[in-house]
């Protein structure tokens, strides 16, 4: 999830030994993509691109004209949608056009300010992700007890990009521009002439090891399971006060109508664990054993993970959009821009926080029916 542009190529001669580390380089021309696959793989980075830039932008959009919508979960999943539109701008284009061409034409800024972004917004999703579980299980599992509201909401905002920002300070300190990987080619020597590679040049191994151990632990797997924690306790106590509700119409569609909504932020986290999943494989064999991967498939592998990866940023406007029919009118309005002089609709009343909804209102009452078997 965080060398999304580290090649194993391109470690520096003192983290490992020459040999291994431009052995790919010694069979140059078999390693070159054929045409179609090339233009397969730009075609499709351009399409997650403009997908979850149109889809993000417009969630973001709408969550803001929309004053009923602006509650605890849909400001952390606008949240969410601005670190996705981090990634498509900041880092999509550059790992692809890297990883196509292995070599750096970006410049020094870039290449450690193009690593930097993607750790961030990683972390910000992934934590915008426990914020969301966090609330819905108040909601749901703990209704008489603390609630959030928006302000928490933002201040909890605050304290994942800040943390966010802390924990992705070595990406800026540990990448670098080198000519070192290309100084051992014994073909297209010429065309690698003043060619530069992007690397992360850490003081010794066991740091490395150290630090992307630790990101993986915290970008990935304490949040899931914490998460998957929290869904699991919503899901029996939804399917606990199924069977002891009254069968009342406004009870069955307030319950029907939580259903949904986690039904929707439960597809965003798992699709979203499920697209990280195969980097977070790739870069835990880098790490640990990269000379498994010094071979021309590399470059392909690495590209299918990573693309893999991107699709994240098309999780949140595809499901809130599928689920969500008022999202789905006001993107059709923004669209067409027909929303000028339009008389208000009679929007659907979706409950995705436990403020300023009827349907958070009457859930709260459903929350606090008393249980028959006390």
């Amino acid at each position: 999830m965080d060398k999304a542009i580290q090649h194993p190529s391109e470690i520096l001669p003192n983290q490992t030994t020459p040999n291994s580390s431009y052995s790919q380089f010694l069979n140059f021309d078999t390693c070159q993509p054929s045409f179609p696959a090339v233009f397969l793989l730009i075609t499709a980075y351009i399409l997650v691109t403009m997908v979850g830039l149109f889809g993000n932008l417009c969630l973001i959009v709408i969550i803001k004209r929309q004053k009923e919508a602006q509650n605890v979960t849909n400001i952390l999943i606008a949240n969410l949608s601005l670190s996705d539109v981090l990634i498509c701008i900041m880092c999509i284009p550059v790992t692809a056009a890297y990883t196509l061409m292995d070599y750096w034409i970006f410049g020094e800024a870039m290449c450690k300010i193009s690593s930097f972004i993607q750790s961030i917004s990683v972390t910000v999703s992934i934590f915008s992700l426990v914020l969301i579980a966090i609330e819905r299980y108040q909601l749901i599992v703990n209704p008489r007890g603390w609630k959030p509201n928006t302000s928490h909401a933002y201040w909890g905002i605050i304290f994942i990009w800040v943390f966010s920002l802390m924990i992705s300070v070595p990406f800026l300190i540990f990448h670098q521009l080198t000519d070192e990987p290309f100084k051992h080619l014994s073909f297209h020597s010429d065309f690698y002439k003043n060619k530069v590679a992007c690397i992360e040049a850490w003081p010794s191994i066991t740091e490395r090891l150290i630090f992307t151990t630790s990101l993986l632990l915290l970008q990935y797997c304490f949040p899931l399971g914490f998460i998957l924690i929290c869904y699991l306790k919503i899901f029996v106590c939804l399917r606990r006060r199924h069977s002891k509700i009254d069968r009342m119409r406004e009870n069955e569609s307030r319950l029907s109508e939580n259903k949904r909504i986690n039904l929707m932020l439960i597809s965003i986290v798992v699709t979203f664990a499920a697209c990280w999943l195969p980097l977070n494989m790739f870069n835990v064999v880098f790490d640990w054993n990269h000379e498994a991967l010094m071979s021309c498939n590399h470059d392909l592998a690495f590209t299918l993970c990573h693309l893999v990866a991107m699709i994240s940023t098309c999780i949140n406007p595809i499901f809130y959009g599928f689920l969500n029919k008022n999202f789905q009118k006001d993107l059709i309005g923004l669209v067409y821009h027909c929303r000028c002089s339009a008389s208000q609709e009679e929007y659907e009343n979706i409950a995705l926080s436990n403020l300023q909804t009827d349907v958070s209102k009457g859930s709260l009452k459903l929350n606090n029916h008393p249980p028959e078997n006390a």
